[in-house]
């Protein structure tokens, strides 16, 4: 299984998405400082997943929410959720 996953930075509400095969050990790798983006904006609290059988369908959508550019997107799936 692959998940696509969301996490809020609890420094300054901003979002990160990523996928991953792993999420729990990938929001420990982000808080321990393992990402250039995510280092600066710790801690973060996963707010959202998505699960794909395949690694390329939880890509695909990690970067289709990527080229949304949209916080209220964001926003709007975690309330549908």
């Amino acid at each position: 299984m692959h998940y696509l996953y969301i996490l809020q930075s609890e420094l300054d509400q901003s979002y990160y998405v990523g996928s991953t095969q792993g999420v729990e050990q990938r929001l420990a790798s982000h808080n321990a400082g393992r990402g250039r983006y995510t280092r600066k904006k710790m801690p973060w609290k996963l707010v959202y997943t998505e699960v794909f059988e395949t690694k390329s369908e939880a890509l695909i959508r990690e970067k289709a929410i990527k080229n949304m550019k949209s916080r209220v997107y964001i926003e709007n799936l975690l309330l549908a959720k």
